[in-house]
């Protein structure tokens, strides 16, 4: 990993704050391509610009990025790290106020779009401590996790084939939900198995 370099000007920390201020206001990850729109269509940055923001937020432990398989597409999606929510708290008023209206009104009307493409979610990421992957897969209602799974396995295969399987099991809830709250049936006393058996 490459050492991020320090902030040359004001507009360089205000273009990371607004995809922090971005993120944060939608909350739920987004891709490249809805922060891309959000960012080109307010005039925030240039995609250039946008696009090494986030490559450097990333290395610099404000974002995290995650890639998310759909179909044969995959998707990097991106969220804000504690770091990078810590970062906003301290600096977000120096977000121009109309930058931080023009987001806010664009949250407030598209939220409700993004959170149903969230109900249900998968994910994997590399593990490069443990030469390995991780896959996160949740099932939201709202802004609150219903079920979050995470699994650790060996290869990139495995991790697109449990995102997929998660993906493609419109009820797995209500199974794993089933599975976890139903009573199982007492053990057969041991004298009966003797006897059934003799």
């Amino acid at each position: 990993m490459s050492e991020p370099k320090p902030f040359n000007n004001f507009r360089e920390v205000e273009n990371k704050l607004i995809i922090l201020y971005l993120i944060n206001r939608m909350m739920r990850p987004m891709s490249r391509g809805q922060i891309t729109d959000v960012v080109l269509e307010g005039h925030f940055m240039d995609y250039y610009t946008l696009q090494q923001n986030l490559s450097e937020m990333v290395d610099m432990g404000f974002l995290e990025a995650a890639l998310e398989n759909a179909g044969d597409n995959n998707t990097t999606r991106y969220i804000a790290t504690e770091d990078g929510n810590t970062t906003l708290e301290l600096l977000e008023k120096h977000i121009l106020p109309m930058r931080r209206h023009a987001i806010d009104t664009y949250a407030g009307a598209n939220q409700g779009k993004m959170k149903k493409e969230y109900e249900k979610t998968a994910s994997y990421f590399p593990d490069d401590e443990n030469d390995a992957f991780r896959v996160k897969c949740g099932i939201y209602e709202y802004d609150r996790a219903l079920l979050e799974v995470f699994v650790t396995v060996d290869t990139r295969d495995q991790a697109k084939l449990i995102q997929s399987n998660w993906r493609n099991n419109p009820d797995l809830y209500g199974r794993i939900l089933s599975v976890l709250t139903t009573v199982p049936p007492p053990p057969e006393p041991l004298a009966n198995t003797v006897a059934a058996e003799a």
